[in-house]
């Protein structure tokens, strides 16, 4: 067989394996194992017919790349977390744009029927926030101190009840998936609301840049926390109404997987949060500037690890196919 007949004989298939090794962390032994033997079965080949061609160097690179995949030593088992959040959190993220672009919309849209729906309805924020949170914030405003409510409990008590809260919020946004994405749209909804009625309550009394430089400090990443994890929940939901070339229980288990590990992601952020709310948000003294670093710097994270990171790692990842594209010209 000459060499262009076999590159375009096997050249989806090697594009198939390549999207495999993408994501390593959903390939199961079994699948790891036949990858593995059908790209050395297409080496051997290839180095026998064609053992100064570019394709040759080609498969043998690819080989290498399943082999480490599937015998990992000690030391990189060693690795396993630091693994977690550099490359695989990272792909998965990748590959769970649209929906996290989808999660953004619905609670963008959500805040935005909030804040609307405060400015004609004045009973609509007490609707929301409850009579006894309002009045709360009226007498903390006339005392002069309209962030007050976040001085009411102790550092410690503060940061482990609004953690635990955090936590709670997004693994029912994530469970809520399983209804088919809807219960997820739902709590991503209800959360957006109340943030908008929330946010405009203070626009309305003429604090909105003090209530926005005081409550961002914590919720950038506490909000932008939330969205993910109803990223997660329609990760799963979206796996069991579009199974695409796998039964809907195979499927079902793979999307529950990956948002199990966007679940686990989100921890430690909810742990900042809840600890900048706790120590930090509370000291409502602080100079502007300082508040607003922290609400940026926290942005700039967000947009970084889980949009544009993931992005720069898959092409930095893709060489290799990008390679294959041009031998195929």
């Amino acid at each position: 067989m000459r060499e262009p007949a076999f590159i375009r004989q096997n050249a989806d298939k090697w594009k198939q394996f390549e999207a495999l090794l993408d994501r390593k962390s959903d390939a199961s032994p079994d699948e790891q194992a036949e990858l593995f033997i059908q790209i050395t079965d297409d080496l051997s080949y290839a180095k026998t017919f064609y053992p100064n061609s570019k394709v040759t160097k080609y498969l043998n690179t690819l080989a290498g790349k399943v082999h480490q995949t599937i015998y990992k030593n000690k030391k990189e088992d060693s690795n396993r977390f630091v693994q977690f959040w550099a490359y695989e959190l990272p792909y998965l993220f990748y590959h769970s744009q649209k929906q996290l672009l989808y999660a953004f919309i619905v609670f963008a849209i959500a805040i935005f029927i909030g804040a609307l729906s405060s400015a004609n309805d004045p009973t609509f924020v007490r609707l929301i926030m409850g009579d006894s949170y309002v009045n709360m914030t009226l007498e903390n405003i006339k005392q002069g101190d309209p962030m007050g409510v976040y001085k009411k409990m102790n550092e410690v008590d503060m940061f482990l009840g609004i953690t635990f809260n955090n936590v709670r919020v997004s693994f029912l946004a994530f469970v809520a998936g399983v209804l088919l994405s809807f219960g997820t749209v739902y709590i991503l909804f209800s959360n957006g609301i109340m943030l908008g009625a929330f946010q405009y309550f203070f626009y309305q009394k003429g604090l909105f840049l003090t209530s926005f430089l005081t409550i961002w400090i914590h919720g950038t990443l506490e909000i932008s926390a939330i969205v993910i994890a109803g990223c997660a929940g329609m990760v799963m939901g979206n796996s069991i109404l579009f199974p695409g070339t796998y039964s809907r229980l195979e499927s079902f288990k793979r999307g529950a997987r990956q948002g199990v590990k966007i679940i686990i992601g989100l921890v430690p952020i909810f742990i900042i949060a809840g600890f900048l709310e706790g120590f930090v948000t509370r000291h409502t003294e602080l100079p502007n500037v300082i508040k607003l670093s922290i609400i940026l710097i926290s942005l700039a994270f967000i947009i970084w690890y889980f949009v544009i990171y993931p992005r720069h790692l898959h092409q930095a990842d893709s060489s290799e196919a990008i390679f294959l594209e041009g031998i195929l010209e």
